[in-house]
């Protein structure tokens, strides 16, 4: 493996930037490395809609750039999710298309992310592609594996849910592709955000009636979030089902759409109801697929749940089903050689667990680079 180099910051440090390329959103990290400690410094999220044109990954990067002036020759550590996106041929096509987008919107080292076989260069993409595409995950469940001997990773996010077992502190994953992880139930595509609620089941309550669901995009997990208020609007990016606002008012009358009503047939708590509803059907869905991966990795009673993601209060909700204790990412991650300095506060821990993958390869290109 090779070692990075970095643009050196204060007193010799060092910085990294971790970067998620996703299908809907850039996140990405910002990391000062000395030989004490790595430090992160701060972390972000860009909606990007990559099935639209690479254009947009180099806004997203041009935004961060201009927010992270250290970006410019510093050592890129990347992760990606978004060479599954339709704008690609297939997905060996767009690892390698999102590789060269990368470099040509990027000054500095560039190092991909190839889950169990470690690290490699922008060259040896066309080599290792199918071990960097969707990697993510892993460098998540890595860095969680160096801090605990037990437990399961849930990440839950705008789109997707990854189910990740620790044990022994290793990760045990059944499965590296998508395709295996979906079989296995370690990938979940449910999301707090984008997920269509027609997706979530085909009949629901409401008023003490059963209704079939419309299969129409007519309202997303967004719009149930949104009424609960769990949903961060910091993390609300992407346009509504029908392009309206994203007001109360606007949601239920989405959320209504669902079974052939108006917002009107209703009182606002009816509606707030039946969010909570829709709330019960996908945290039922993910928490199925939780104990599969659970049961199949043969962890503890006492093995918590580490929750990640901008849906983490769902892991949280889980963990609390399941009577196993609530770890939060951003928190077991920093260890003695990993803080988020003087005055960092709750604001940069709770993008940190947004951005975990993010964070997850800067971390661990940083400790990669101090050991070398």
């Amino acid at each position: 493996m090779h070692q990075a180099s970095a643009q050196c910051g204060p007193a010799g440090s060092e910085w990294i930037v971790g970067w998620d390329i996703g299908g809907a959103h850039v996140k990405a990290c910002l990391v000062e490395r000395s030989r004490a400690q790595a430090v992160v410094r701060d972390a972000c999220e860009w909606a990007c809609p990559l099935w639209l044109g690479l254009d947009h990954l180099q806004r997203s990067l041009a935004l961060a750039r201009k927010r992270w002036p250290q970006a410019d020759g510093a050592a890129h550590a990347l992760t990606m999710t978004g060479e599954m996106v339709d704008l690609f041929e297939h997905r060996e096509d767009g690892v390698l298309r999102l590789g060269a987008a990368l470099a040509a919107g990027l000054e500095g080292r560039l190092r991909f992310y190839a889950g169990t076989q470690g690290w490699c260069d922008l060259a040896e993409l066309p080599l290792h592609w199918a071990s960097v595409a969707s990697a993510n995950w892993h460098a998540s469940a890595d860095l969680v594996a160096r801090s605990i001997d037990a437990g399961v990773l849930v990440d839950i996010g705008s789109t997707t849910t990854d189910l990740i077992a620790v044990r022994g502190a290793r990760v045990r994953m059944q499965g590296q592709s998508d395709a295996v992880r979906l079989a296995s139930g370690e990938l979940v595509y449910h999301g707090v955000v984008r997920t269509p609620l027609c997706a979530l089941a085909p009949r629901i309550a409401h008023g003490g009636r059963v209704f079939n669901v419309m299969n129409e995009f007519f309202a997303t997990t967004a719009d149930v979030y949104r009424l609960t208020a769990e949903l961060d609007p910091a993390h609300d990016l992407q346009p509504s089902a029908d392009g309206a606002a994203k007001d109360a008012l606007a949601t239920r009358r989405r959320l209504a759409r669902m079974i052939g009503l108006d917002a009107r047939d209703a009182s606002d708590a009816d509606w707030l109801a039946f969010a909570h509803a829709w709330r019960a059907l996908q945290l039922a869905e993910i928490g199925g697929q939780l104990q599969r991966v659970i049961a199949a990795a043969g962890l503890p009673a006492d093995a918590p749940i580490v929750g990640a993601g901008c849906g983490d209060f769902l892991a949280a909700a889980l963990a609390a089903q399941l009577g196993r204790p609530h770890r939060r990412f951003a928190a077991l991650v920093q260890g003695r050689d990993v803080s988020t300095g003087e005055g960092a506060g709750d604001t940069l821990e709770r993008w940190m667990q947004v951005a975990a993958p993010s964070v997850a390869v800067a971390l661990l290109l940083a400790r990669g680079m101090r050991s070398a």
